[in-house]
Parts: C-alpha cells; structure tokens; sequence
C-alpha cells in the first residue's frame, strides 16, 4: 500500500482550474520531487493535500485514510507535516520556542518537548541560534527553522515547498545534505522545487504538472530529457549533462 495516494484531485478557482484530475501515488521512504512553470498549481497541489484547501473533487488518502474535510492540524497529527513557500516563523519568540510548538503537537511534557527541540535545532545547524529571536535569522537559516519545526511533529510524510529557493550553490549543497540525512531516518519527502541542482540529487522520481495536468512522470533523467518537459518548463538551453 502506497503511503499518500491523489486519485483524481481536482481544485479551481472561479474559472481557472489550478489542478485537474491528478494521479499519483508515495511509498514509504521515497523522495519524489514536483516540478513545473510558476502557476502550474505546484502549491495548490500541496495545500489540498495539506489540509488548507478542500479538493473540488478526488481523494487524498494518507496510510489507507481520506484526508479531506480534515483541518490542518489533524492531517499534520496523523504524520503528514509541510513547509511554506514563504516562511512564517513566529518573528518575536526564540528559536527554541519556534520549533517547540512543533513538538507539542504530539509532545504534552513541556520539558520533553524542549529537549526534542533542542535536539532537533542542533541537527539543523541551528544552536547558536537557540535563544534568538525568530525575527532576527537571515533567509537560510529562517529556511532552515521552517525545517526543524516540521520535523519536530515527528512527520511520516514531509512536504518541502521550495526550501532552496533563494540560497546559494554552497547553501542548496548543504540542504541537500540534511534532506537526505532526514530521509535516510525514514521520513518520506515529497518537494516542490525550481533549483534543479537539488531536484536531480534528491529525487527518485519526478512528476511535472502544467496547466494543473500532470505531462510527465519518471525517473529525473528520463524526465528532464523529455520534450514536453523541455517545452513546457527547462527550455532548450536547459543542460542536462548532469545526467551523464
């Protein structure tokens, strides 16, 4: 049984159908990565199956279970957890309390749930950080905390929307690095992403979306070479010696 399945999800908005009759599956310890144009319903994908928007119609079914009609806080507590586009810490509290509110989810003791904090903000990169304000984190490292708060409700699946956006080659690497380490835990990932350095070193498969229709799907290699893809997304001045 796959963990997450889409069968035929379906969102629109007045008159412009986001995503249209999409099909796919995630098994258990798979890194999958979405990819396609800016508004091809990439986001609306996630948040349909994240609880903050209802399908129009089709499933989300989460271990064998639909998850829609439920709220947010109920699909993340069953262990489907995500990150935003556009991170949203809480700007005026430390770091450790950000990812605190992560780990009381499932967590009642405040002190367990500090110490799994800390142990998680430590993995991230982050201790130095720990008692500073949120506000205060440059890009990379307010990414890095949207992270560590996602993982610290103890997620089966995690949803990564765009965490490379915005960093630099030396950045992306060490994201790269961390994603792999966090899946190597056993945690599931599906991401949507435009930095195709990270898209091509993480995924084992990859889907392409456009117009909310899924045009491709396969290995990334195989994606990444096909026609539909280079015209709808990559262009032809897309090097795709990476696959070499």
């Amino acid at each position: 049984m796959a963990l997450l399945e889409i069968n035929k999800l379906t969102k629109a908005f007045g008159g412009l159908t986001a995503v249209d009759g999409l099909s796919f599956e995630i098994a258990g310890g798979e890194i999958l990565g979405l990819i396609g144009p800016n508004g091809a319903g990439k986001t609306t994908v996630f948040n349909c199956i994240s609880g903050f928007l209802p399908p129009d119609s089709g499933d989300v079914t989460f271990e064998g279970r639909s998850m829609v009609q439920r709220q947010p806080f109920s699909i993340c507590k069953r262990g489907l957890a995500r990150t935003f586009q556009i991170v949203k810490p809480f700007p005026a509290i430390s770091v450790l309390d950000n990812v605190m509110v992560g780990a009381l989810l499932r967590e009642p003791s405040v002190s367990i749930a500090q110490a799994e904090a800390l142990n998680i903000i430590d993995f991230m990169g982050l201790k130095k950080m720990t008692r500073q304000e949120a506000r205060g984190l440059p890009l990379p490292l307010r990414k890095r905390l949207e992270l560590a708060r996602a993982l610290a409700t103890k997620p089966k699946l995690l949803l990564l929307d765009e965490v490379m956006a915005g960093l630099n080659p030396t950045e992306v690497d060490e994201l790269i690095g961390l994603i792999r380490e966090i899946n190597d835990q056993g945690v599931s990932i599906f991401m949507i992403e435009h930095v195709m350095r990270g898209v091509m070193a993480l995924s084992q498969r990859v889907i392409v979306i456009n117009y909310g229709q899924k045009i491709a799907e396969g290995l990334p290699c195989d994606v990444v070479l096909d026609n539909a893809v280079i015209e709808a997304y990559l262009g032809k001045e897309f090097i795709s010696a990476q696959c070499t």
